[in-house]
């Protein structure tokens, strides 16, 4: 598959995913926290999140007959197949329920085991953030770059709070500690995509972030990359995707804040 079809098909998919947005914004004008489900500790679910999953699913089958899915609420089983989507339908739950503005639809393609296309689209200021393969990374059509700061004194970075698994509390507050002292400041959105998107527009130029699984950082690695950043685990290797512990930076920082990471984390 080439660059140009990459595009091809993730602009098909954008416009699944632009519906499944219209179907959550309407719900969220009437949501009652009496239809919250709950998956685990503070592991928030609605038939919001089960819907649009189900929606994403039958729309992007059309777009590639035969795929397979990495889906978070499990409304479709996985099976093997050269290409994989791997999808959040409402990464910022919580948020959602409270009515706090950032959440976002999440959305990533796989190839034989290679991300090669992504899109978050954060519901609230209508941004979709997309990116393939070779062919750069956007925001609602124009292109974006990571950042140019070089020193993380310079940087503001964000991050997202454990909610259930609290076994690395002591090393991830302090590379927190480190942030708040060091950094321009840290910020917590509430949904990993949103976090990520916003590195790769320049926005932030860092996030980090233990226990997430591959659909909240698929589609986000591949903007990163494709704006111009970097993307590690905690000890600087390559199992962001399914390692369950992400670095994500612009280049310039990565260095130094993978080191003050691993530091901690050692």
């Amino acid at each position: 598959m080439n660059t140009g079809e990459l595009e091809v098909i993730t602009q098909s998919a954008i416009e699944v995913v632009k519906e499944v947005a219209k179907f959550i914004i309407s719900e969220a004008r009437m949501f009652k926290q009496s239809s919250v489900e709950y998956k685990g500790t503070n592991d928030l679910v609605s038939y919001v999140d089960k819907t649009s999953e189900e929606m994403l699913v039958k729309g992007l089958s059309k777009i590639l007959p035969g795929c397979s899915f990495i889906t978070e609420e499990n409304t479709v089983k996985e099976t093997d197949a050269v290409y994989k989507w791997i999808i959040d339908p409402l990464d910022g739950t919580t948020n959602f329920v409270h009515g706090v503005p950032c959440f976002c639809i999440s959305v990533a393609l796989m190839k034989n085991k290679k991300l090669v296309a992504g899109i978050i689209h954060e519901l609230n200021l209508d941004e979709c953030f997309y990116a393939w393969k070779g062919g750069g990374a956007f925001l609602n059509g124009a292109s974006i770059r990571v950042s140019e700061i070089k020193r993380a004194k310079k940087s503001l970075l964000a991050t997202g709070f454990p909610y259930s698994n609290y076994d690395r509390m002591k090393p991830y507050m302090e590379v927190f500690d480190w942030c708040m002292r060091y950094t321009h400041g840290l910020r917590r959105l509430g949904s990993a995509a949103a976090d990520m998107a916003y590195v790769a527009a320049g926005r932030f130029e860092g996030f980090y972030e233990y226990g997430l699984n591959a659909w909240d950082v698929a589609a986000g690695i591949v903007l990163i990359e494709e704006a111009g950043g970097k993307i590690g685990d905690f000890s600087g290797g390559d199992n962001a995707l399914f390692g369950k512990e992400i670095i994500s930076t612009n280049s310039a920082v990565y260095d130094e804040f993978l080191d003050v990471v691993k530091s901690k984390f050692s």
